[in-house]
């Protein structure tokens, strides 16, 4: 099964891909960090947002969708920014007919650390035991979509 994993945002995206084998250890098969520029509309920022789910819905026909669901913050502003980027998202993995699943962060550090209150510095330190990531400067959302897409592989175990 291939998993394609989302940390929602229209500022950073992280987005991933993992491979769930029937037996072994999970493979990440692509992961990166989408950033738009602030000097951008939002318009153009959203619209880049969903190019990147969709060539990546193309490139590797992932079989479902695990994103983060929605962390509310003070901000209102950013959070329905992160809504609207979270829209875009569902429309392009439901145009591409994959079913989708939603974990909240206390969900996806408790099925990555044990932990529900883990910090940052912790989720990564544990994505990296569990999965091999390629050698290069990772940003934080792109450790967050593959430890989205490692939540939806534990939780969808037979």
């Amino acid at each position: 099964m291939l998993i394609l994993g989302i940390d929602p945002g229209y500022d950073r995206l992280g987005i991933a891909i993992l491979e769930k084998p029937a037996k072994g250890k999970e493979t990440v098969v692509f992961s990166a960090c989408l950033q738009t520029s602030s000097k951008d509309s939002i318009y153009e920022r959203l619209k880049a947002v969903g190019s990147a789910v969709a060539e990546t819905i193309e490139k590797h026909r992932p079989d479902v969708l695990a994103m983060e669901s929605l962390f509310l913050s003070a901000n209102r502003k950013t959070a329905m920014r992160v809504a609207e980027a979270r829209g875009i998202v569902i429309y392009e993995a439901t145009k591409a007919g994959l079913p989708i699943f939603e974990y909240s962060p206390m969900q996806i550090k408790t099925a990555v650390t044990g932990d529900g209150s883990s910090d940052k510095g912790r989720m990564i330190k544990m994505v990296g035991l569990l999965v091999d990531l390629p050698k290069k400067k990772s940003l934080d959302d792109e450790y967050d979509a593959v430890a989205v897409a490692l939540t939806h592989s534990a939780v969808s175990r037979p």
